[in-house]
């Protein structure tokens, strides 16, 4: 019973639609103020402050201190999991009514494209990329697991990435993500993290101010090209 309580109280806490707006303000993993997350919900700082309070007694974000600002975050990627995964159920119930076609995933084009999942890369462009390295052998994903095979190590190597480093992390390895939009699977977990951090290194994608869309940059379109044979128009 204890189990079913606590499910209840999460699920009473994310339904409510100004914390639903703020967490999905959050997926993208950076750290927000208080008054930032109450713009994007369209609240009053500090009604804002109530209902972020009632989030970190609850386990779902964390906040941290620096200086005068107070920055909150997801408490863990499966908390991100959940909320994508609460976002895959919801557009499924948008079913085609009186010649009406179903639509799944966001309505913004750019977030369809590419976007933050959390600390990793998802939309049309992740789908991509997965497919390129699935089908060159470099990944294999089996159920909800995933492996990064000898071949994947190397290029992932060239491409820049320390898989060793990544291992340390506490987080799943290689793993599977539905993907929201696509409804087809992309790349997540630390090898999922790490591409998208190098992406951002290499200024192929850059983060956009107020959403997790992802814009691909000219140097991304020909890199992702090269890289992974993927054609993308910007």
């Amino acid at each position: 019973m204890a189990h079913i309580v606590s499910i209840a109280e999460i699920a009473a806490l994310v339904g409510d639609p100004t914390r639903a707006n703020m967490l999905e303000a959050m997926l993208d993993r950076r750290a927000l103020t208080a008054r930032e997350l109450a713009l994007r919900a369209g609240i009053a700082p500090q009604t804002a402050s109530g209902h972020l309070s009632k989030m970190i007694t609850a386990g779902l974000i964390t906040m941290e201190r620096h200086g005068r600002h107070h920055y909150h975050s997801l408490a863990s990627s499966e908390i991100a999991r959940m909320l994508e995964g609460l976002q895959q159920v919801a557009s499924t119930q948008n079913i085609k009514h009186a010649g009406r076609t179903m639509r799944t995933g966001p309505r913004d084009a750019a977030m369809r494209v590419a976007r933050g999942c959390y600390d990793h890369m998802a939309g049309h462009l992740a789908v991509s990329v997965s497919d390129a390295m699935l089908g060159r052998g470099q990944i294999e994903f089996e159920g909800d697991g995933g492996r990064v095979t000898e071949s994947g190590k190397l290029f992932l190597d060239r491409f820049g990435i320390d898989l060793a480093g990544t291992r340390h992390s506490k987080r799943v390895f290689c793993r599977p993500c539905l993907d929201w939009s696509e409804r087809r699977y992309h790349l997540a977990g630390a090898v999922g993290a790490a591409l998208l951090q190098r992406t951002l290194e290499l200024k192929w994608v850059k983060r956009q101010d107020n959403t997790r869309a992802l814009a691909i940059t000219r140097a991304g379109q020909e890199g992702f090209r090269k890289t992974f044979g993927i054609e993308l128009a910007i």
